[in-house]
C-alpha cells in the first residue's frame, strides 16, 4: 500500500488526464485503513454493493465543503444540477429558494469545461477506460481498469451528454478526499464517494446540469 506521501508524489509527477486518479485498493474489507496515513481520512465503511464506500473524517474537510442544504436565489428550477467551477461547489436545486450543497474538485487551469449538458446515464460501481485525448497526454494508462476502490470514477458516476452523445465529462467519486475544494482533474467533476452517492440517488437520467465558470455556463 502505498502511503499518503507516496500516493500524493506519483500523482504530483504523472499529469494526470481527465477523470484519472490513483488510489489504494479495498475490496469489502479494511485494507483501505491499513496505512496510517491514508486510514487518518477514513472512519469507516457504509454497506453497499459490490463494494463498500469508504466514509470520510468531515473534520478533515473544511466545512463549506461538507454536503449541507443551503438557501439558494439563482432561477433553475428544481432538480436542476449547478456546478460553480470557481466556488468548487455543485448545487442540486430544491424546491422553496433551497438547495443541497456539496463540495467538489474540479478540472486544473486550461483543463476544466462549462456549458449545459444532462445527465445520460449513470454508473453504479463503474468501470473506466482512458479517452483517446488521455492516452495522448500520457501513454503509459491503463486502457481499462474494473469497478472498485482504485477505479478513477469511484463509487458512482452521472455521465454528461449533449445532444444525446456522450461529451466524456462526468460527475464521480473519488478516492484522493483532500482534492475536494481543490482545481486538480483535467477536467471531470469529482465528489466525495457517500456524496456523489447521495446525488446519484436524487437525481434521473435526463437531469439538467448546468457547469458554470466566472459565472456563466454558456460557452
Amino acid at each position: 500500500m502505498l502511503s499518503r506521501r507516496s500516493l500524493l508524489a506519483v500523482l504530483a509527477g504523472s499529469a494526470l488526464a481527465g477523470c484519472n486518479t490513483v488510489a489504494p485498493t479495498a475490496k469489502k474489507n479494511p485494507s483501505l485503513m491499513s496505512d496510517p496515513e491514508l486510514a487518518g481520512w477514513y472512519i469507516g465503511y457504509a454497506p453497499d454493493e459490490p463494494h463498500d464506500i469508504p466514509l470520510v473524517d468531515r473534520s478533515k474537510i473544511a466545512p463549506e465543503f461538507n454536503r449541507q442544504t443551503v438557501s439558494y436565489d439563482g432561477p433553475e428550477k428544481p432538480g436542476t444540477i449547478v456546478v460553480d467551477i470557481d466556488k468548487r461547489f455543485l448545487y442540486l436545486v430544491q424546491p422553496g429558494g433551497a438547495a443541497m450543497r456539496y463540495g467538489v474538485g474540479v478540472g486544473r487551469q486550461g483543463f476544466s469545461w462549462k456549458g449545459v449538458a444532462t445527465v445520460g446515464r449513470k454508473g453504479v460501481w463503474p468501470n473506466w477506460s482512458p479517452t483517446k485525448t488521455m492516452v495522448r497526454l500520457k501513454p503509459e494508462l491503463p486502457r481499462f481498469r474494473e469497478a472498485g476502490i482504485d477505479n478513477p470514477l469511484g463509487a458512482r458516476a452521472l455521465y454528461l451528454y449533449q445532444n444525446g452523445h456522450d461529451i466524456l465529462f462526468r460527475i464521480h467519486g473519488t478516492n484522493e478526499p483532500w482534492s475536494i475544494g481543490e482545481q486538480v482533474s483535467s477536467g471531470c467533476v469529482r465528489m466525495l464517494n457517500e456524496d456523489v452517492a447521495d446525488l446519484y440517488n436524487r437525481v434521473p437520467v435526463g437531469t439538467t446540469v448546468l457547469v458554470k465558470r466566472n459565472g456563466h455556463y454558456r460557452v
